[in-house]
Parts: structure tokens; C-alpha cells; sequence
């Protein structure tokens, strides 16, 4: 059996679900709770400011891309812990319209398969009793779903409180704490939305302020009982191959984006993993038999990549006897230049040929299936991975041949397919699981 575990959601994003969550891991952890994070879905950059909460590493648990092994596999990661808090995205409710491995990638998905309650975080700006309205409606939606109570967030006055509880009252709905405007822990935005947790100094404050205002409005002992262990009957398994047994991983600002569960996977496999820093011009290490770039944000250091004669030598090199793969970023710097957004090109490795540019923004979201056409490291051709895409570059140039036939979660082919060069791949999409 694991620890007992509670799903923060919400109506919608944007509704206060990263506030809240963070605030009670810090406030749990000041207690003396240990707290294990995961977040709901493919988001990659919340749980980096899980683990700065928590002090423990947090996982995506993503029912569109998972499979019920994988799922239990990530589950045992919680052994310790004495509460699990699972963060939702987008609305409780929010997935794709076609199932995955299990399900559409709801939260909900997550609450209902492995038994977990859910906190509401429900934004009242302009409205009072309807809010329980929309909380009911959320609760009953869903055969199964167990609603542990609301926390209502910014809240005008005691007497919006009031009315708010009022209606929460005459249907049944518990109310766990109310929560007043405060601008002093707003999150500052980025391109990509938050801003990655190791660029932000001032984030322990921010931490530390969370706890206090969520510990001084919200009830933690209430919270705490209303959370239950999770199923332990979702399936044995989800071993991951690792693409190399030594990996040289890039790790740096520019490179930063890669699901916690793989490298976490690779590691118990055996792998090594060697990081090093291409900001830095650092080089893969010559002992490694395969080099990875992750995502990240190459398009805002397009300068120092491109002026890394060190690292992009050694890449080179790297390149004429091991493989090499790039993920969207690390994808980006594996092609011939970069455009950024003032409209300057930075020279890239040139180990493909793509060509892309920020200069026009043009979003690509959601889920991705990608069937191989050539192996990439880990992977056999013909390997069906289960992925997710999230960037504003568009494509200038793609000269090489197509790494994957790709579509979207709805079975509709996406242009992004990827590129192959010898023994250099890559891909906009970040992988998540080989599909079964």
C-alpha cells in the first residue's frame, strides 16, 4: 500500500492549483510531513519546483502516454513518504478526445484509477454561490471521482467568504480553507509559461511565503485526512531501456527540459550518466557511447551556443562514431542555425540541417505518436513512442529525412517529424514511453 495521496485540480488553468500545491508541500515539510510530488500530464517544468518544495523528485503520471505498469513503477516512488500530493492540468476534467494507454489524460483519470481525492481549487472572483454550481457539477461528472472538499482562491472579503461557503454549504461540499488575494507569490511568466525553477533566485522566498499563507487559510490537519493510499492494483513493470550504457547528458539552462521518470529509469537500468554543461563549453565525455540533448531554451543563448567551439568540435566528433539525439531544443541546436526572436541567426552544430526561428511565434501543443522510421537510442525502428510537443520555433529549413511518421492524439499526421543524419537524430517531441 502507498502513502495516502490527495489530486490538487481545478475548473480551469490559471485557477491557483501550483499556489496551493506548492504552498502545502513546503508547509507539510516544514511539519515534519514527508511529501512525495507528482503532477498529472505531460507538463515538464512543475515538478522542478516540486522537488525544491518537497526535497524529494517528482514525476509526471500521464494517462494518455503511461501504461498501468509505468504508472505502478512511478507509484513506488513514494515509498517513504507520508503523503503524496499530485498536481492536475488544465481543468479536472481536460483531455484528448481519443484514449491513450489508459485514458485521455485527465486529471480525473488519475484521481479515479489510483483512488485519490480531490481538492478543488476553485477561483471566486466575481461569483459566490455558483461556485458550488461548478464544484458539483465537476464532483458528479465523473462515475467514481471522490471530491475531498474545495479551497477557494481569491477570495474579495469576509463577506464574499461568506456567501461563497454558504452555497458550499447547502450542497454538501466541505470547504478546506479560503484563500485572499495575494500578489506576493504570483509566479513570473515566461514564453514557455513558468519560468524553470533554476532560474528563479528568489523562489525560496516565494516558498517559504507560499507555506505561510497557505498554513495561515487553508486546514492542514483537514487536508492531511482527507487524503487515501492509492490502488496497488494498476500493473507490475514499466522497465525502461536507456539509450546507452554511458550517457552524456547536457545540463545546463539551455538543456533542462526531459521527463524526471527517464533519466530516473535509465539510472536504475545501470546507465551512467554524464552531464555536462555545452553553456559552459563543456564536451561529452569521451567514455560515453551516447550523447542526448534535451529540451530547454537555446533560442534565449543562441550567442554563447553559438560561440561554443569546444563543445560543438567535440559534438562533431562525438558524432562520426556514437549516436547523438536531440529533443526540441537539443533538436534545434543539433541543425544548422537558429533564428532568435529579434531576428538574428546563431550558427548551430550543423549536424542536420534544420533551420528554425522564433522571429514569428507560432505555438505547437499536445500530445504526440511517433512511429519510427530509423532507430534512434533506446529505440528500434518501428517503435511506436508516446510523446508531447510544446514549442513557439517554426521550421525554416528541414533538408534530412523524416526521423518518424508523427500524429497528433487525435490520429491527424503533424509536419514536425523529426530528422535523421547518419548517426544524429532528432525530434520536437519529448519522448515519454514506447507505446505497447
Amino acid at each position: 500500500m502507498t502513502a495516502p495521496g490527495l489530486l490538487i485540480s481545478a475548473p480551469a488553468s490559471g485557477s491557483g492549483k501550483t499556489t496551493l500545491t506548492l504552498g502545502l508541500a513546503r508547509a507539510f515539510r516544514d511539519r515534519g510531513v514527508v511529501v512525495q510530488p507528482y503532477k498529472s500530464g505531460p507538463d515538464y517544468i512543475d515538478p522542478a519546483f516540486h522537488r525544491l518544495a518537497t526535497g524529494r523528485a517528482s514525476f509526471n503520471l500521464d494517462t494518455w502516454a503511461m501504461g498501468p505498469g509505468r504508472i505502478a513503477a512511478l507509484l513506488a516512488k513514494a515509498q517513504g513518504a507520508d503523503l503524496i500530493l499530485a498536481e492536475g492540468s488544465m481543468g479536472l476534467h481536460d483531455g484528448v478526445a481519443v484514449a491513450g494507454e489508459i485514458g485521455c489524460g485527465a486529471s480525473a483519470d488519475l484521481a479515479v484509477l489510483l483512488g485519490w481525492p480531490v481538492i478543488l481549487v476553485i477561483d471566486v472572483a466575481g461569483q459566490a454561490q455558483t461556485a458550488a454550481a461548478i464544484a458539483a457539477g465537476l464532483a458528479g461528472y465523473r462515475r467514481g471521482l471522490k471530491l475531498a472538499g474545495v479551497v477557494l482562491n481569491r477570495v474579495a472579503s469576509p463577506r464574499h467568504e461568506r456567501l461563497v461557503r454558504a452555497g458550499m454549504a447547502v450542497s454538501g461540499i466541505p470547504v478546506l480553507g479560503a484563500l485572499p488575494r495575494n500578489s506576493a507569490i504570483v509566479m513570473p511568466e515566461r514564453h514557455l509559461g513558468l519560468v524553470q525553477a533554476e532560474e528563479l533566485p528568489e523562489l525560496e522566498p516565494l516558498l517559504a511565503e507560499a507555506a505561510r499563507f497557505v498554513a495561515a487559510h487553508v486546514d492542514l490537519d483537514a487536508v492531511l485526512a482527507a487524503a487515501k493510499p492509492g490502488s496497488a492494483s494498476v500493473g507490475q513493470g514499466g522497465k525502461i531501456t536507456p539509450p546507452g550504457q554511458r550517457i552524456a547528458l547536457a545540463q545546463d539552462q539551455a538543456f533542462s527540459f526531459v521527463y524526471p521518470h527517464l533519466v530516473d529509469g535509465w539510472r536504475n537500468a545501470g546507465a551512467e550518466i554524464l552531464p555536462f554543461s555545452p553553456l559552459a563549453d563543456q564536451v561529452p565525455d569521451s567514455a560515453a557511447d551516447i550523447c542526448w540533448l534535451p529540451g530547454g531554451y537555446p533560442e534565449l543563448h543562441g550567442g554563447r551556443i553559438a560561440a561554443a567551439e569546444a563543445f560543438h568540435l567535440a559534438l562533431t566528433t562525438f558524432a562520426e562514431t556514437r549516436p547523438v539525439h536531440g529533443e526540441c531544443g537539443g533538436y534545434m541546436v543539433l541543425g544548422a542555425g537558429l533564428i532568435d526572436k529579434a531576428g538574428q541567426r546563431h550558427r548551430m552544430s550543423g549536424l542536420l540541417g534544420l533551420e528554425t526561428s522564433f522571429e514569428r511565434r507560432k505555438m505547437h501543443l499536445g500530445y504526440r505518436l511517433a512511429t519510427l522510421a530509423a532507430p534512434i537510442p533506446g529505440h528500434l525502428q518501428g517503435a511506436r513512442l508516446r510523446g508531447h510537443e510544446f514549442h513557439y520555433s517554426t521550421i525554416r529549413s528541414q533538408p534530412d529525412a523524416a526521423l518518424a511518421h508523427v500524429v497528433d492524439a487525435d490520429g491527424s499526421p503533424v509536419g514536425e517529424t523529426g530528422s535523421r543524419r547518419g548517426k544524429v537524430t532528432g525530434s520536437f517531441f519529448h519522448l515519454i514511453a514506447e507505446a505497447t
